[in-house]
C-alpha cells in the first residue's frame, strides 16, 4: 500500500507548512499523500531509518516509493504527483538544483518569521484523518 501512497513529513508548528498541507489535502483527488509532523517520534524514527537528521531538515520531507525527497526537490514531487495543472510548476527543474534549494532555504530558515509558528501542531479536520496515519513503521527503510 505504502508504495503507492507519498508520505509527507511536515513542520507541524509552522503556518507556512500547514497552510501548504491544506492546500495539497484540498487537491489530492487520487488520495495519493498521507502526512506526519516532523515533531512525532514515529517520524523521526523514519527519518533515521533514512539515515536522515531530523534536527537538519527545514519544512518538508517526501518518501514516496522508498525513495527520499527534500527541499525544493520534494516540493516539486508534489506537484508532480497531484497531476495536471499542478505538474506544470516541474518547470522549476529547469533551475540548477543548487539555486532551487537556495531559494528553498531561504524561505525555510525565515518561515517562523515570515509566517507565524504555533505552540503546538496543528490538527487536521476529522474527515482527513484518514490522511494521518498512526502508525508509520512501515514507511521505514
Amino acid at each position: 500500500m505504502q508504495e503507492q501512497k507519498a508520505l509527507v513529513l511536515f513542520d507541524g508548528v509552522c503556518n507556512l507548512c500547514e497552510g501548504s498541507v491544506q492546500w495539497i489535502l484540498k487537491r489530492d483527488l487520487h488520495n495519493t499523500f498521507v502526512f506526519a509532523s516532523l515533531q512525532d517520534d514515529q517520524a523521526i524514527d523514519v527519518l533515521k531509518s533514512y539515515e536522515l537528521q531530523p534536527e537538519l531538515l527545514e519544512s518538508v520531507v517526501v518518501i514516496y516509493q522508498k525513495k527520499v525527497y527534500t527541499q525544493s526537490t520534494a516540493a516539486l514531487r508534489i506537484v508532480q504527483l497531484l497531476g495536471f495543472p499542478y505538474n506544470l510548476l516541474l518547470l522549476g527543474y529547469v533551475l540548477p538544483r543548487n539555486i532551487r534549494d537556495y531559494l528553498y532555504k531561504l524561505v525555510a530558515r525565515n518561515r517562523y518569521r515570515w509566517f507565524g509558528k504555533k505552540e503546538s501542531c496543528w490538527l487536521p479536520k476529522p474527515e482527513w484523518s484518514k490522511k494521518f496515519p498512526k502508525e508509520l513503521v512501515s514507511w521505514q527503510r
